[in-house]
């Protein structure tokens, strides 16, 4: 008696390939899936990045002290408040050629205000040759929602710019500004 098959397959057959299948879109699905502080913020970020560039939490980049940050955001977002030791980039501005003496294998984590002008500097690195380079996932927003400090060029601060008043809604700590 011939079994039945799935385009000339059995079903057990098809078992390791289903299971293989279901482990890469849970890995998909994990992007997109880091905690932040706020339900609705996390929503927010689910719908708006595309989860296509590996992203880190802002617990998971605090630890990382051997890596690079590249701020993605305008200079007058920079200058009022930045993550300590960041390095400007921009986002319009961005140059790759600014990069030239940073290693390609050099852990980078780029972040803007909540992760999406970050997300698209991330892609440009990573289709460069960097192999080591991640999407702060919730962006300056988070890291100090979460407590972490920032500074600008005097210091630690309690400034965080806020891109906008509609985008300033998303940050819980910090005095936004605009």
């Amino acid at each position: 008696m011939k079994r039945a098959s799935i385009f000339g397959h059995t079903g057990r057959e098809l078992i390791p390939a289903v299971l293989g299948l279901a482990l890469f879109f849970a890995g998909v699905a994990a992007y997109g899936q880091q905690e932040v502080t706020d339900p609705e913020f996390g929503e927010l970020l689910r719908g708006l990045l595309s989860h296509k560039v590996p992203e880190l939490s802002v617990s998971e980049a605090a630890a990382r002290k051997d890596a690079l940050f590249l701020d993605a955001r305008a200079e007058e977002e920079y200058n009022v408040s930045r993550i300590p030791g960041a390095l400007w980039v921009g986002y319009r501005e961005f140059e790759l050629a600014a990069l030239d003496s940073i290693p390609r294998d050099r852990p980078v984590i780029v972040y803007c205000s909540v992760g999406y002008r970050s997300e698209q500097i991330t892609r440009k690195l990573l289709r460069a040759g960097y192999t080591d380079a991640s999407n702060l996932y919730g962006g300056i927003f988070e890291w100090v929602n979460q407590g972490h400090p920032v500074g600008d060029s005097l210091g630690e601060t309690a400034r965080v710019h806020a891109y906008s008043r509609s985008w300033s809604k998303w940050l819980r700590r910090g005095d936004p500004i605009y």
